[in-house]
């Protein structure tokens, strides 16, 4: 009688700390999420002080990404399968280990060896978040909420990790942005310890380890493709060649997947148009997001002149935005439909990247930028919520990891070749731009200003008729973030479109 008692009183007690175990979800995800982010502002410096080179400075940013979305699926499925409360404290353990080791690194190839191991501990974070919310929200309507919130931290978090990282770097040296993952991640460990209930799939079948296998192979291959294929170029023989077997290899893992009893992934979750066509809209709204992000941060810094922590500051009123909108969207799901709602913040962000299209070199913050970033927030917080909420309810709440996996992977995909193509298409205008402008200046000082408008700008301080090669490198890059601007607004418009036409109303 003692047993069934605790027992029958076990789920009143989770209930009632619901929304506390909501606040340590969030505070885990915050900290994975703004580490894509909050690097970005500490790379002059790490050029500077651990004499990075360029493509050292990418892997520096792509190590982390490519772990984190090699293993998102095997983090979802382990959760699923040994406990997600087991997965969130061990990442969180990872992660704040590998901090700690990269912010004590002296060498390039040091600082990529630990960011590609934080990626493994927010690999088993990001997913366990998701699937524990769906386990301890049962009421349908509590649940969205919930998952409204825990988009908007989502984008809160993007927006944080300049800011963040700018005040660290005034202050501290760069190994300081590291550092701050330690304390929250104490604080998110030993609080998860109390609050947060474990809970796994009851019936997961054998450990399907070929599917394990082909997912991290795959999946991993091709988001190197995708990063190489914006350095080197789309046609470049050793991304044609990765990509083509990242792409055999998820063909084949879709093949074996659709015929064993207890799949890693069950694919046919992808011929239910509620969850391929929400997991679409995610993704389209990412690439634009993290395309945009990559042209804003330089617009700001290198063209306005803005300091790190000014720039990151300016990017405030996108979080907050974000933030608002991210459970209003919930409401507004309830009364007119996924669909729409959905629809329809794509459409936004699409508004708000063809408005940043028409910035210039001086164009005031309060006007169209700001304009632009309010719209393109409104537009993410109205899309991302309820997209997320059709992925995870179309699963059943055994299978919540494995389902938020795929959620997560499919931003990571989308805001990695967002990146890569909307970089693509922005180099492909500024090279040939600035060379062409500069086209009477001294061959060696041309080609060193085609590099990046970072390397023309340092080059006009140091060598005679700086100012011509200034003006013609802001030139350059204002007509590349134009048309990459445009990119990003042709993927979420694509991604509208493809809500309107394939993406249910209501769950039926």
């Amino acid at each position: 009688m003692p047993t069934l008692t605790a027992s029958a009183s076990a789920p009143t007690r989770t209930n009632a700390r619901r929304w506390w175990v909501l606040a340590v979800l969030c505070l885990s995800l915050f900290m994975v999420v703004v580490d894509n982010t909050i690097v970005n502002v500490a790379l002059p410096t790490l050029s500077q002080d651990l004499g990075a080179s360029t493509s050292g400075l990418q892997w520096i940013v792509d190590a982390y990404t490519l772990v984190f979305s090699a293993l998102l699926l095997v983090g979802g499925h382990l959760g699923d399968r040994f406990g997600r409360r087991r997965a969130l404290q061990l990442g969180l353990v990872v992660f704040a280990a590998t901090s700690g080791l990269a912010a004590t690194t002296t060498t390039t190839g040091q600082l990529i060896g630990a960011r590609a191991l934080m990626g493994v501990g927010a690999a088993l974070i990001f997913p366990a978040t998701l699937a524990i919310i769906i386990d301890v929200f049962t009421d349908a309507r509590e649940r969205a909420t919930a998952i409204g919130i825990w988009s908007a931290v989502t984008g809160l978090a993007v927006a944080a990790g300049p800011v963040t990282g700018g005040l660290l770097l005034e202050n501290y040296w760069w190994g300081s942005v590291f550092l701050v993952n330690l304390p929250i991640a104490a604080l998110a460990l030993v609080a998860g310890w109390w609050l947060v209930p474990d809970s796994r799939d009851p019936h997961p079948g054998r450990l399907d380890r070929p599917g394990l296998a082909m997912s991290v192979v795959g999946v991993g291959l091709l988001v190197w493709a995708i990063i190489e294929g914006g350095h080197r170029g789309w046609t470049a023989p050793e991304v044609v060649a990765t990509g083509t077997v990242a792409l055999v290899v998820l063909g084949w893992f879709v093949r074996y997947e659709s015929r064993r009893d207890h799949p890693l992934l069950d694919v046919r979750l992808f011929t239910n148009p509620r969850f391929s066509a929400a997991s679409a809209a995610i993704a389209s709204a990412f690439f634009g997001l993290f395309g945009f992000i990559f042209l804003i941060t330089q617009y700001l810094q290198l063209v306005q002149g803005y300091t790190p922590l000014e720039a990151g500051l300016r990017t405030v009123p996108f979080a907050i935005t974000t933030g608002v909108f991210s459970p209003l969207s919930i409401v507004l799901m309830r009364r007119f439909g996924t669909t729409r709602v959905v629809a329809g913040g794509l459409a936004l962000m699409s508004v708000g990247f063809v408005v940043a299209s028409t910035l210039t070199v001086d164009s005031a913050y309060v006007g169209p930028i700001l304009a632009s970033m309010v719209v393109m927030a409104a537009g993410l917080g109205l899309t991302t919520s309820p997209a997320t909420e059709a992925i995870m309810g179309a699963l059943p709440p055994a299978k919540a990891g494995v389902g938020s996996a795929v959620n997560d992977t499919t931003r990571e995909l989308g805001g990695t070749l967002g990146v890569a193509v909307v970089g693509s298409v922005f180099a492909g205008i500024y090279g040939p731009r600035v060379a062409d402008l500069l086209s009477d200046q001294p061959t060696a000082v041309s080609e060193l200003a085609a590099e990046s408008v970072g390397a023309a700008v340092a080059l006009a301080e140091q060598v005679p008729g700086g100012q011509e090669v200034l003006v013609a490198a802001q030139d350059a890059f204002m007509a590349g973030f134009s048309t990459g601007s445009l990119a990003a607004a042709a993927a979420t418009a694509a991604g509208a479109v493809l809500a309107l036409l394939w993406l249910p109303a209501r769950a039926r």
